[in-house]
């Protein structure tokens, strides 16, 4: 293998984000090991520190899952733990790939990884077919309101590339996904061992007449994932120079998330209710005329109007729920505490933090079966469930499924500022 270096992207080119799911040693950083090196997108270096280790293990063939197992004790057993997260680019694409652990006891670390996808990449061992943790991450995947799911049948140099396996598992996960609420499936039989169907179309499945891996995640359309209806810009920062060249600046940045915004727009400001318009939006790369998701800019507007981090700009006409009571579906992360009823913790929601207390425990969900289970109130870690909350004071929210931004949430210890739950708005 030749040195290679990452191609320097156009500032134009988009930016995929996907993750890896499924159960456990189904080959989730095999199949990003082998994504990277088929695709030349690591170094000479890199690749003979990880023969040396598989040669030390006595490893039969170079084992591509070290490059993204980065912990010590990852590597010990052969599993991942934590989310690895690891960036290449095509001349196409910019990616930003997640790698998440499979086991039960780490759902809390892929929730954490898949939460910003656009593409999940969902694997199954071809020997196994469907199982608890396929059913189980496909749920979450679900929850999480990930756009596009790419089922990826693995080993499948162990089942002699079997057309009728690969038919098999795909039935079997569309009954069950029936009841998901995913828009788009697509279904790629792999080896991420052998690097079939990977990069380059594999001689090994003539049967199988769809595109490789790489050519959909450089293909598949992400740029309407976004929400570019609903106008909300939760305010981070007002920019105030003090120089003698911008004696008079007054803006305000953060990052779009949702709708377009365009020099003269007619918005609001939340929670005070002034209106102005917007006089000039600024950029790292100069003024620009509209602005959208997700672009981190600087608004401009013609009035002085007093705001502040946690204040949102919204259209008149299009505005989200200002509300203090939220219905909640969270994972619960924290390992030392279950979650408790009556219970008081901070809360962070785009750029607003305030704190909350636990009203309701509705149901934990069996992430199985679906399964509400209305009896058990002890929420622990890696539990999902649906709670309402109230807090201290109004937030700025949308529904999840309509904007994954404003729809989200974290709960905080305050003892130990660990952070306690994800949430998404119902």
């Amino acid at each position: 293998m030749t040195e290679t270096v990452n191609p320097t992207p156009a500032s134009s080119s988009e930016l995929c984000r996907f993750t890896t799911c499924g159960s456990v040693d189904d080959g989730k950083s095999t199949l990003i090991g082998r994504l990277l090196y088929d695709s030349k997108s690591i170094f000479q270096d890199q690749y003979e520190a990880i023969e040396k280790i598989s040669d030390r293990r006595g490893e039969e063939e170079v084992n591509l899952a070290l490059l993204t197992d980065g912990l010590k004790a990852e590597r010990e057993q052969g599993i991942t733990i934590d989310v690895a997260y690891r960036y290449f680019s095509t001349p196409k694409r910019k990616f930003i790939i997640a790698d998440t652990p499979g086991h039960i006891q780490y759902t809390r670390n892929m929730v954490t990884g898949a939460s910003t996808a656009n593409v999940a990449l969902l694997l199954i061992d071809a020997r196994h077919g469907v199982v608890e943790q396929t059913r189980r991450h496909a749920i979450i995947a679900s929850l999480l309101q990930i756009p596009h799911v790419v089922v990826c049948i693995n080993k499948m140099d162990l089942v002699e590339y079997s057309e009728e396996v690969f038919n098999k598992i795909h039935d079997d996960f569309e009954s069950f996904a029936a009841k998901l609420d995913v828009k788009d499936f697509h279904f790629i039989p792999i080896s991420a061992l052998r690097g079939d169907n990977i990069v380059d179309r594999s001689e090994a499945t003539p049967w199988y007449d769809g595109p490789t891996l790489l050519y959909y995640l450089e293909n598949v359309h992400i740029a309407s994932d976004h929400n570019f209806i609903d106008c909300r810009f939760p305010v981070q920062h007002v920019i105030r120079p003090y120089s003698d060249d911008y004696h008079d600046y007054r803006g305000y940045s953060g990052r779009v998330s949702g709708g377009i915004y365009r020099v003269g727009d007619e918005v609001v400001v939340l929670p005070s209710g002034f209106t102005t318009k917007i006089k000039g939006i600024d950029t790292f790369d100069g003024p620009v005329q509209e602005a959208f998701p997700p672009m981190s800019v600087t608004l401009l507007l013609e009035d002085d109007i007093d705001i502040s981090r946690g204040d949102m700009i919204v259209r008149e006409n299009n505005q989200p729920e200002v509300t203090q009571d939220l219905d909640l579906m969270i994972c619960w992360f924290d390992h030392m505490k279950p979650l408790q009823l009556k219970g008081k913790y901070a809360i962070r929601h785009s750029t607003q933090e305030a704190r909350c207390i636990i009203k309701e425990i509705r149901y934990q969900l069996d992430v199985n079966t679906l399964h509400r289970d209305l009896e058990n109130n002890e929420i622990r870690m890696n539990d999902i469930a649906r709670i309402t909350i109230r807090t201290t004071k109004p937030l700025f929210t949308d529904p999840y499924r309509q904007n994954r931004i404003t729809g989200s949430v974290i709960l905080v210890d305050e003892g130990t500022n660990a952070t306690a739950a994800a949430g998404m708005v119902i």
